[in-house]
């Protein structure tokens, strides 16, 4: 197995460390285990691996500055797996580039379908395409309807639907893969309204990612293209229903 396809664990909680491990590999995955961050770095910076488990509360190095630090070197989706469950340390955690965040104690199986999923974002390069296959234009049983094109331009703000990126003002905007997911799912379906289970679905691809973990991304990802992101206009929420793309 390669190592973009290996999963690198930071516990320092031995017993959970080995039944984690034993488990994901019970199920053909490659798992690596360091018990700090400082030796997590070091593997990161050689192995490259394909998703980061990480502890909030280790030795030295917590796992919040683990998490940024491997931020400033790459995009590897990294899931918080900490006992640290209040609202302020998954916002923590979330707003320091983590992708998703798991409370102690929790399911193997519903873990294992997290990493799945990351380790194919991170196998299809860490975006989806414009419209992904669960929205198909064609689709019938999308209650939405035919969204619009996926590309979008109003001068300020362009999202490029042939080569996947995005521009403010004619500069680059370098987005984290699940803001730029997020994103690009809200263009498509520009003008209808879409529920935070359709996001969460089209995005994550599964239905155990919490609402708390959408809002903390839409946050960051308002801040990076909103004119004000405390008034929103592209992105507005609609109480009650979801979050609805549409220019200003």
């Amino acid at each position: 197995m390669s190592a973009d396809t290996e999963v690198l664990l930071v516990e320092d909680e031995a017993d959970l460390a080995a039944a984690v491990r034993d488990y994901l590999e019970a199920f053909g995955l490659s798992v690596h285990h360091c018990p700090d961050a400082e030796s997590a770095l070091a593997a990161a910076s050689w192995r490259a691996p394909g998703v980061v488990l990480l502890d909030v509360g280790l030795p030295g190095m917590s796992g919040y500055e683990l998490c940024r630090r491997l931020r400033a070197i790459s995009q590897v989706p990294i899931i918080f797996v900490s006992a640290r469950a209040s609202d302020v340390d998954q916002v923590q955690g979330l707003s320091l580039g983590g992708d998703d965040y798991v409370t102690k104690p929790f399911s193997l199986a519903v873990l294992l379908a997290k990493v799945r999923r990351a380790l194919e974002r991170t196998a299809a390069g860490g975006t989806a395409p414009a419209v992904d296959q669960a929205d198909d234009p064609a689709d019938p049983a999308d209650p939405a309807g035919p969204p619009p094109t996926p590309g979008f331009d109003d001068g300020r703000l362009r999202v490029e639907a042939s080569t996947g990126r995005t521009y403010l003002d004619g500069d680059e905007v370098h987005l984290t893969a699940l803001e730029d997911r997020i994103l690009r799912h809200l263009v498509a379906h520009r003008g209808a309204v879409r529920t935070k289970e359709e996001i969460i679905r089209a995005v994550w691809g599964d239905e155990y990612t919490s609402e708390g973990t959408l809002s903390a991304h839409m946050r960051r990802l308002r801040t990076r293209v909103e004119p004000d992101p405390d008034s929103p206009t592209y992105i507005r929420t609609v109480w009650g229903r979801g979050y609805l793309f549409e220019a200003p």
